[in-house]
């Protein structure tokens, strides 16, 4: 029996087309991503609506699972509007108002030469209840650390994927930081501009302006970071794509972070420790509280997913339907 603790209400996991017991699910232990990292993944939210549960933006994040399998070269067993209803299903059949989905995509048992030649691709989907990634301090405001490690570069593989092993890095770096007392870390890319955090985009708002970087930084384009961008735009708040340096961060009015599973977060104090010859330099960002961009932002995003902005209502899809 597993313990579910941190997977609240899990009941059932999808695999291969049929619902097993949480518990029962098994992967064997010589299967080919447990030692290579050769998966795929997506990280979904469902949430609460009047209208019962909906996936935000859940047919963009299967185009996306579906284009990072294509980069690590998986026949993908099924098709995307089959992964769409699985993703639902899941959802419910464990009985879930509001949930994290998580689809993953891997090549399982079968040989372990690192080409997979014999080795099938199989793809799982769990879901459960996952409250704020960050804590519930963080709509208030989080302290981040930017580390001496710099992100994989763009130059290195396609960054518009999401591939399992690309996050040891994110993983490492996160424990790192939150040892150091912080409540997340920061990257910078090899050209010592602001890269992203472990799973999330930045985006700075100086004088008005919100700003954030692109695949060129070593950035994965989040899905929710696009959204944020739209929603800004709607708004009539002026957007850029550019680097963010070290400097544009410091002196910046606001800083948030964005993705699925932080939503939108602001970002009240940065540490630097990207340079350890130097010594860690802090500074606070404007006031060392959520700004009126960041604050406006999050709350229009969190009635969106809610159910609660009609217009955006192309944004979900609904569970019971």
């Amino acid at each position: 029996m597993f313990d579910t603790t941190n997977f609240p209400n899990a009941k059932k996991v999808w695999f291969m087309g049929e619902f097993q017991d949480w518990s029962d699910s098994k992967v064997h232990s010589m299967s080919h991503a447990l030692h290579y990292g050769t998966s795929v993944f997506e990280g979904i939210r469902a949430y609460a609506t009047p209208k019962g549960p909906a996936v935000f933006r859940l047919e963009e994040h299967i185009d996306r699972l579906l284009h990072s399998a294509a980069v690590v070269q998986m026949k993908v067993p099924f098709s995307k509007e089959e992964i769409i209803q699985a993703c639902l299903s899941t959802v419910r059949k464990n009985g879930l108002d509001s949930a994290y989905i998580r689809p993953l995509m891997y090549y399982g048992y079968g040989n372990l030469g690192l080409v997979p030649k014999a080795s099938p691709v199989e793809l799982l989907i769990g879901a459960w209840e996952w409250g704020a990634y960050l804590g519930e301090k963080a709509k208030y405001g989080v302290r981040v650390y930017i580390l001496p490690w710099r992100r994989v570069h763009h130059s290195q593989y396609d960054m518009a994927a999401k591939l399992g092993g690309i996050y040891v890095q994110s993983m490492f770096c996160g424990v790192i930081a939150r040892e150091k007392g912080f409540d997340e870390a920061v990257f910078l890319n090899f050209e010592g501009n602001i890269a992203e955090g472990p799973g999330e985009n930045i985006l700075i708002v100086k004088d008005g302006v919100l700003t954030t970087n692109d695949m060129s930084e070593s950035v994965l384009e989040g899905i929710t970071r696009t959204t944020v961008l739209e929603i800004a735009q709607d708004l009539g708040i002026p957007t850029v794509i550019e680097p963010i340096s070290m400097e544009d961060l410091c002196h910046s009015d606001e800083i948030m972070f964005s993705g699925t599973a932080v939503e939108i977060v602001p970002i009240i104090q940065v540490t630097d420790g990207s340079n350890p010859n130097v010594g860690e330099r802090a500074c606070t960002i404007g006031k060392g509280e959520a700004g009126p961009i960041t604050k406006r932002l999050r709350k229009i995003y969190m009635e969106i997913v809610a159910g609660n902005r009609p217009e955006y209502e192309g944004w979900l899809s609904y569970v019971n339907r």
